[in-house]
């Protein structure tokens, strides 16, 4: 049976994924070029889901920009791919934010919603993982693939990496939930006061 000290540790490890989504999401820092410049320094290119930032004029515009996405195929294939994972992000953001509540609500219900609720809980957390990985790995397949990125100095940064992470955060909370579903014992009636008022005994 799952018992409140995991539901405890996953919801924690679910807030902590939850803020580096939005940070990977609102950081301009999926795909970066850093390169010495002539007149000394270094110039800097930084790329994000939605903003593209460049040292060189110091400041950032809309990307994709909607030039590249209306001048030919290639571009608006880019251009959609680059958005899917945008829009991916954001989902797992909103199903990250539902298994918030979804832990609060079990943590709170006692007993009997804590024996049935890693069913719905892994679930969700499995979609947030899914939705991650596969943004992640639309953003690895253009910095792979396409021609923007294939001057030399780009580089995957840290906002790919933090995707990553809450990703594996994510799968793993929901493994350990089903897991420990299983593997340990009931409570055998034995309940903190608190406990014991919410179940009704």
């Amino acid at each position: 049976m799952t018992r409140m000290v995991v539901y405890s540790v996953a919801l924690v490890a679910l807030v902590a994924a939850t803020a580096l989504t939005i940070a990977s999401i609102n950081s301009p820092h999926w795909v970066s070029l850093s390169v010495p410049s002539p007149s000394g320094g270094t110039v800097t290119d930084t790329v994000g889901l939605h903003q593209r930032c460049s040292s060189a004029t110091g400041t950032c515009h809309h990307f994709p920009e909607k030039s590249r996405c209306s001048a030919d195929d290639d571009g608006r294939a880019f251009c959609s791919m680059w958005r899917t994972t945008g829009f991916l992000m954001s989902f797992g953001v909103v199903v990250e934010l539902v298994s918030v509540i979804g832990f609060l609500v079990i943590l709170a219900g006692g007993r009997q919603k804590r024996e049935g609720g890693w069913k719905v809980l892994g679930g969700l957390l499995a979609i947030v993982a899914a939705a991650q990985f596969v943004g992640m790995a639309i953003v690895a397949y253009l910095f792979d693939h396409h021609d923007l990125f294939l001057v030399p100095g780009y580089r995957l940064d840290s906002s790919w990496y933090m995707c990553t992470i809450s990703a594996a955060v994510a799968l793993l909370s929901g493994v350990g939930l089903a897991i420990s579903a299983f593997v340990l014992p009931p409570e055998d009636g034995y309940h903190f006061l608190g406990e014991a008022n919410a179940d009704g005994v």
